[in-house]
């Protein structure tokens, strides 16, 4: 009982996650079109300053403990690389993805990680994909390609540097679902994304330097990078991946896929943004995706449940 209780939670986590990101999704729109910020400045930016916020909540919360993996190098080295390999890999290259094409292209090419969870399940588990599991991966990445392009492919920008930082996004997506749920569930969410977040951010601003960019500081200035830094970073991944650390990184990479469906709700309640008949195809798409996992997640708990 108390695994189905588990399950349960774990999906709405991921789900909230989900949807702070395609909240703060509209905060960023508005520092790139009002406030001339760059993605390079506001990765690192964000990164560095919602690290240091979680890392700062969770001294208060724990204290010492939250320190405790630097006393193991594996575990040490294990955040390092998730850090990097998954926290900043996914985003920097999702932001230059936009840059070289739009940001449509680059939301369906980075919507194909749970293509390469799949894979590397399946091939640990030396096993055949089920079903369930190819039926919601097809509808999740077709449901948020007719919402990033209206259904049209002409609006996909596909250039060679476009294909390769999406490619690269979805195997960043793809690795901090893999890599942060056995530590999550060892360390906590404070230790894991705070320090993920701020050893990642490091990196990134000793290569952007983002003190030398110039920007527009204003009072909706702030409150947007409120939306991205705290809703966006801090909130949504902790969020996230606590729930990928209880449901698993396959299901937790289909479930974050409401990202987009919140993105263009509130797109449509406060930029203005208008409807198209296709796109509620694509929200058909992904809320039915949701709702087969949710649904097969509660039936495997129901079995256990039965047999015991």
């Amino acid at each position: 009982m108390e695994k189905k209780g588990s399950k349960k939670s774990g999906i709405l986590l991921t789900l909230l996650g989900g949807i702070c990101w395609g909240i703060s999704g509209c905060f960023g729109q508005y520092l790139f079109q009002q406030k001339e910020v760059t993605s390079n400045w506001l990765v690192s930016v964000r990164l560095v300053v919602a690290g240091i916020l979680l890392l700062g909540i969770g001294w208060w919360r724990v204290g010492k403990e939250l320190n405790c993996f630097f006393h193991d190098r594996r575990d040490l080295r294990k955040i390092l690389v998730f850090s990097v390999f998954g926290m900043l890999f996914c985003q920097y290259f999702y932001f230059s993805a936009v840059e070289f094409s739009n940001a449509g292209t680059a939301t369906v090419l980075q919507s194909l990680a749970p293509f390469v969870i799949l894979t590397i399940v399946c091939i640990r588990s030396l096993r055949l994909p089920k079903g369930r599991e190819v039926i919601a991966v097809f509808a999740a990445v077709s449901g948020v390609f007719l919402l990033s392009t209206h259904g049209d492919i002409h609006n996909m920008m596909l250039t060679e540097q476009a294909l390769f930082f999406g490619l690269a996004s979805a195997a960043g997506a793809a690795a901090y679902n893999l890599l942060s749920a056995e530590m999550l569930r060892k360390y906590g969410v404070y230790s894991v994304v705070g320090y993920g977040m701020l050893f990642g951010g490091i990196v990134l601003t000793a290569i952007v330097r983002p003190w030398r960019y110039e920007l527009i500081w204003d009072m909706g200035t702030v409150i947007a990078l409120f939306g991205v830094i705290v809703i966006g970073t801090a909130i949504a991944f902790s969020l996230y991946l606590k729930g990928v650390s209880m449901v698993g990184p396959f299901m937790g990479s289909l479930l974050g896929m409401v990202e987009p469906v919140t993105a263009i709700v509130v797109s449509f309640l406060f930029l203005d943004t208008k409807f198209q008949w296709i796109d509620l195809v694509g929200f058909a798409l992904i809320l039915g995706t949701v709702l087969l996992m949710s649904l097969g997640s509660s039936a495997r708990g129901s079995g256990q449940e039965n047999k015991a």
